[in-house]
């Protein structure tokens, strides 16, 4: 009796090792992969960009730094008015020019007295910042600031002493005014200007003079959250050209330790990105509804119409970039009719058509499922978590996922998603549609990321499939969605 007792003490850990098994391991990350503060942002996909300055009053784009700050006087200003009509286009945050290239600074800043209290609307006591900041919590959107860094009215530009006067600036526009989501530097520094009245030309080397890296640590200090954008990053990148319009693809990586703000002969790389660059550095696309990037009369019929909007969304956020939509106040300080029409119209296109996703509800089944665990199931592309996602073994970089409709149904745009937590790992795709007895293609495209829109013409089925023909890691498809557009 005790013998058989020992062997069966014996057995316990061998029947309990033959019935253990192993939790399947998720993919390892590939290549780059993003920040905290960059996963926010690619939560975003579109924001607006607002150009108000002393150029609205003198019908200039760039002022030349001697402008008075007296000019400065809306008739009829009103933050939660352009804050609405941004709202009311789909846009999620507001970006202000809080001081262009003239250098006349949109709040009262103890830096220089080429500011807004010189002005005498809101009879000297006015800050453009604060009631955009405050508008914006109101209504539900993000806010960030645009500081430039080349300032035309200031004495010191060109000179060390104007670095930290910069920083300053920055400081005050951080610590005053809530939580930004975004800061931006322009790419333009240095030509002529007024100067402190010097009326001359200077030169300064952009690679140098600012000691970015400095400025960038000063920021993670006081917003910490804040993505900061400037042609080279560190977070954001700019898109290469003000069309509004990303490359195809255009790769949320780059190898971009060599590129500073403002340099040239760098377009080509920053609209595309590289395949494997070493950073995550998602792109920006920004562009005006406007020719100007300031409010000019003149072009109050030149408004870009609700279809140019639409076409812009699919160039840009249908390619894994944002799309920054500038809408210039008017004299008034309020965003003109035309330019709010095409908005709020734009607005309803896109909050009508990705409102139903066609494919809720479907039947989902893989060629491949990692480990063969649910935790990676086809299903995961229809359940809405961006980082919830279908998974292939490791070895397998070709897959198909197919979806039963239920019933035929009529789309025209198709949405992909990967979890971008675990890098670029998608080079290309197909989706196919049955018809007529067969797979048909509907469209395709060379890389994923944070998101891939293909946009066709409308087609009813009861079947859709995704067919990954090319990766350089296992799949981890994130969304694979289907909508209408109205």
């Amino acid at each position: 009796m005790k013998l058989k007792l020992l062997l069966l003490l014996c057995l316990i850990p061998v029947l309990i090792a033959a019935v253990y098994v192993a939790p399947v391991q998720p993919p390892k990350p590939f290549g780059a992969v993003p920040s905290e503060r960059q996963l926010r942002w690619h939560e975003l996909e579109t924001y607006g960009f607002v150009h108000f300055t002393t150029n609205t009053f003198t019908d200039k784009e760039w002022g030349y730094g001697d402008e008075d700050p007296w000019i400065f006087l809306p008739t009829d200003f009103s933050a939660d008015q352009i804050v609405t009509s941004l709202k009311a286009g789909g846009l999620k945050g507001v970006i202000l020019t809080a001081k262009h290239h003239d250098g006349f600074c949109l709040w009262p800043t103890k830096t220089t007295n080429h500011n807004i209290s010189r002005s005498p609307w809101r009879k000297g006591a006015g800050d453009v910042v604060k009631e955009f900041a405050d508008a914006c919590r109101r209504h539900g959107m993000k806010f960030g600031v645009y500081l430039s860094p080349w300032d035309r009215n200031n004495a010191n530009y060109g000179k060390p002493e104007y670095v930290a006067i910069y920083r300053e600036q920055l400081r005050e526009l951080m610590t005053n005014y809530g939580e930004l989501f975004e800061v931006w530097h322009d790419g333009a520094n240095g030509g002529d200007g007024f100067y402190g009245g010097a009326r001359e030309r200077r030169k300064i080397d952009k690679t140098i003079y600012y000691d970015w890296p400095t400025t960038w640590n000063l920021i993670r200090q006081l917003q910490p959250n804040a993505v900061v954008f400037s042609d080279a990053g560190p977070d954001i990148r700019w898109v290469g050209n003000e069309k509004g319009i990303a490359g195809d693809p255009c790769w949320t990586t780059i190898n971009g330790e060599k590129i500073y703000p403002g340099q040239e002969g760098v377009e080509k790389q920053l609209n595309s990105g590289d395949r494997n660059g070493t950073v995550w550095r998602p792109a920006e696309c920004d562009v005006s509804i406007r020719p100007g990037w300031f409010w000019h009369e003149a072009q109050n019929d030149k408004v870009k119409t609700p279809e140019q909007l639409k076409n812009l969304y699919f160039a840009s956020v249908g390619r894994g970039a944002s799309f920054l939509l500038n809408v210039p106040p008017d004299r008034r300080g309020r965003i003109h009719e035309n330019d709010a029409k095409s908005l709020r119209e734009f607005g309803d296109w896109m909050r009508q058509t990705f409102a139903v996703n066609l494919a809720k509800g479907s039947k989902a089944k893989a060629s491949n499922v990692r480990g063969n665990d649910k935790q990676f199931a086809a299903a995961k592309v229809l359940d809405a978590d961006r980082f919830s996602y279908w998974a292939t073994d490791d070895a397998v970089t070709t897959a198909e996922l197919e979806l039963d409709l239920g019933a035929e149904k009529t789309f025209n745009v198709v949405r992909v998603r990967e979890n971008i937590k675990l890098g670029h790992r998608v080079d290309e795709f197909v989706v196919d549609v049955w018809a007529d007895g067969q797979w048909k293609e509907f469209g395709k495209a060379v890389g994923i990321g944070a998101q891939r829109l293909l946009r066709g013409q409308s087609v009813t089925t009861r079947k859709v499939r995704l067919r990954i023909t090319k990766a350089a890691a296992s799949p981890c498809i994130s969304e694979f969605s289907l909508f209408a557009e109205k």
